[in-house]
């Protein structure tokens, strides 16, 4: 019987743990056993550490055990980071002393050669005789933004995490604290799992796991493989019907499968085949990296939209056009304005009336920019017709606009009852930057490019067209 078929156990342990054992070296430096217990500690973990080595006395003022089994509580959960020969005798010792979680750091086994793929078999013997569930190997670990919990055994010069809905789910160490700046997000992180090799945890189980996990709004998925198709398509079908699901596939192509073939010995999924799987069982495929970190934000704070008709405000008719193209790509049209409401935009500019609203012709003429500007806003998102609204900022250079603009976001909290995405452009990136992460403060999201709004909005319209 495969391994991977075997009763489900419980995840908690690897995100909930009371305690956890850290089975490594622990000199000084920029990766291993010293990191980990640094990032647990500075991230505020709410449990017990005991780290494992014959050769230390203590690290960071903890006492350092020769062995698991000098360790008199009980502990959770173990992450090893030894030289790959080594791990099974450590899996052995784990199941002598009734840990039946363990996240295996160590690298070395199928994505290097046989010999590698000959102990990552031994590795899932012992661990299926031992009852323990295993993430990795070749794994970058695991978080919990809820408890502290960050054994990043890379020094990421930062521990803590703003908390949030979404939870990341990957087979490359690519999404850990030492790869991304997770404290930029302004939407926050729940739960991070690198499943490295996937001997035994794999994507199928964590997807389950977050299906059931109160406090992941929102998942997203780096795939290189599928372990088990029928399983895989099963369980995403229900999920995606609780909770989006962002899918980014990998290894597309003959020299990409093969690519991951040596990342974590993993054989690719035909591309042709997962997009089916994903239009069967409602996921939302993505297409690029940065987007598995960008995209859940938009599922992460606004309300669904009831249709795919799209009211733009620009400062520019190029945008508008733009946003023709792009939202046709993703099923969403261009609203046409009620006769009601054409008459209020007429009331607040003969110019107006039409969408999209080209804002940059009428600010010479605007005396009170503040009070037009959250009139435009207000009466774009209570047209009928509109269900969405892309706004386009221009960030000037002088800051002129700069608080009407916060001003009409903090009255949209309040007021919006449709989704909200948000496109700053202008000539300084740190004006830019600074108001994109004020208005995210608010709530609403911004993307760097406008035709990832406009995805963004395709996506979540798809997401709302698959609940109902």
């Amino acid at each position: 019987m495969n391994f991977n078929e075997l009763k489900k156990t419980d995840l908690n342990p690897f995100f909930e743990p009371k305690s956890i054992a850290v089975i490594g070296s622990f000199r000084e430096g920029g990766f291993g056993g010293y990191v980990v217990v640094k990032s647990l500690m500075e991230a505020g973990f709410d449990g017990k550490i005991f780290p494992v080595n014959p050769g230390y006395q203590e690290v960071l003022k903890l006492k350092v055990y020769p062995s698991l089994s000098d360790i008199a509580e009980q502990v959770d959960l173990a992450l090893v980071m030894i030289n790959a020969r080594n791990v099974v005798r450590i899996i052995e010792e784990c199941g002598r002393n009734h840990i039946g979680s363990v996240v295996v750091v160590a690298d070395g086994f199928a994505e290097k050669d046989e010999e590698g793929a000959r102990l990552q078999r031994e590795l899932v013997e012992v661990a299926r005789r031992c009852d323990i569930r295993i993430i990795g190997p070749n794994t970058a670990g695991i978080v919990n933004s809820v408890n502290g919990l960050n054994p990043c055994p890379y020094d990421a010069g930062y521990y803590g995490f703003k908390k949030g809905p979404v939870s990341i789910c990957s087979q490359t160490g690519m999404i850990n604290p030492q790869a991304y700046a997770y404290p930029d997000l302004g939407f926050g992180i729940n739960k991070i799992c690198d499943l490295g090799n996937k001997c035994d945890v794999n994507e199928c189980d964590m997807l389950e796991y977050f299906e059931n996990d109160d406090s992941t709004g929102v998942i997203s998925m780096y795939l290189e493989s599928i372990s088990d198709g029928t399983r895989f398509l099963e369980i995403a079908r229900r999920v995606s019907k609780k909770k989006p699901v962002l899918a980014l596939k990998v290894g597309t192509t003959k020299a990409g499968a093969k690519a991951s073939a040596s990342h974590t010995g993993s054989l690719a999924v035909d591309d042709a085949v997962f997009g089916a799987a994903c239009s069967q069982a409602g996921l939302l495929r993505i297409d690029k990296f940065s987007e598995l970190f960008e995209m859940p934000k938009v599922f992460a704070g606004q309300p669904l939209p009831l249709g795919n008709r799209v009211g733009v405000v620009s400062f520019t008719g190029g945008v508008g056009v733009l946003a023709v193209d792009e939202g046709a790509r993703h099923g969403l049209v261009l609203a046409e304005f009620s006769a009601e409401n054409k008459k209020v935009f007429k009331e607040i500019s003969e110019d107006l009336g039409t969408n999209p609203v080209d804002l940059g012709p009428l600010i010479p003429t605007v005396k009170d920019f503040s009070v037009f500007y959250s009139r435009i806003l207000k009466a774009v998102l209570a047209d009928e017709n509109v269900d969405s609204l892309f706004n386009v900022v221009w960030a000037d250079a002088l800051g002129k606009n700069t608080s009407a603009y916060l001003e009409a976001y903090e009255e949209l909290k309040e007021y919006a009852r449709k989704p909200v995405v948000t496109w700053v452009y202008g000539p300084s990136s740190a004006i830019t930057s600074e108001m994109a992460k004020k208005i995210e403060d608010f709530g609403f999201p911004v993307f760097r490019e406008p035709e990832t709004c406009i995805k963004a909005i395709g996506l979540l319209t798809r997401y709302a067209n698959g609940k109902r």
